[in-house]
């Protein structure tokens, strides 16, 4: 069975979602203009992976081989219903924003290749684990690309908080430079390519720089020859 420490750690980097699965892309390319559309998206896509993986887990051992594949996707059509119906209910203007990207969630192939692949194998705590790391390592990578567009292409960070937070998260906005003119192909599709890229090129160079250390080799003195008096 995999350790929690080897879950958070998949989840997080060695295997993530976004930067080493390239899974999602769809909407993780289309609604990360800002910081607050990728938070929004990100937090449903993580409750649905957690909610979908436990339940997964949960009715294993009463799911036959033939059909659970269409009860996996029933279980997240599910989930995904009420996400988006506590959204609309709640957060009704970050709702429109998201727009047919909230049910789209359904079809995230991360989501049924974690029940697949995991859920389907482990128990409940492993499996409710492995979804909010999955679910997390998503979040922040929606995040992070949502931040480099909107400060490059509008100059702001956290615009439209209050979607999010009410109207008294308006004074969360930083304003790089009022007089900033902005970047439009930032925001616009090729620019969320050019951000994922940036930073899978960032994750790998990472990953990569303590193999090119070179390994110093202790250097062992030589002793210093004794010469005796004849």
């Amino acid at each position: 069975m995999t350790t929690r420490s080897e879950i958070t750690r998949n989840g997080l980097w060695s295997n993530n979602v976004a930067l080493v699965q390239l899974l999602g892309l769809c909407p993780l390319l289309a609604v990360t203009s800002t910081v607050i559309n990728g938070l929004g998206l990100g937090i449903a896509t993580m409750i649905t992976l957690v909610l979908s993986n436990s339940i997964v887990s949960l009715i294993r051992g009463f799911v036959r081989n033939e059909v659970r594949l269409p009860v996996f996707v029933l279980i997240i059509a599910s989930v995904v219903t009420m996400i988006e119906l506590t959204m609309k209910a709640m957060f009704f203007d970050l709702y429109l924003v998201l727009g047919i990207f909230i049910p789209l969630i359904v079809t995230n192939c991360a989501i049924i290749g974690r029940a697949e692949g995991f859920a389907s194998r482990n128990p409940v705590g492993p499996a409710a684990l492995d979804g909010l790391m999955m679910g997390l390592g998503f979040l922040v990578v929606l995040v992070l690309l949502g931040g480099l567009r909107e400060f490059i292409g509008f100059g702001t960070l956290f615009a439209h908080a209050e979607l999010m937070f009410g109207e008294g998260a308006r004074s969360l906005m930083i304003e790089i430079n009022p007089d900033y003119p902005g970047f439009l192909l930032a925001v616009l599709p090729p620019g969320a390519f050019f951000g994922l890229a940036l930073l899978i090129v960032a994750k790998n160079w990472m990953d990569l720089r303590p193999a090119a250390q070179p390994e110093t080799t202790p250097v062992t003195p030589t002793p210093t020859p004794t010469i005796k008096n004849a």
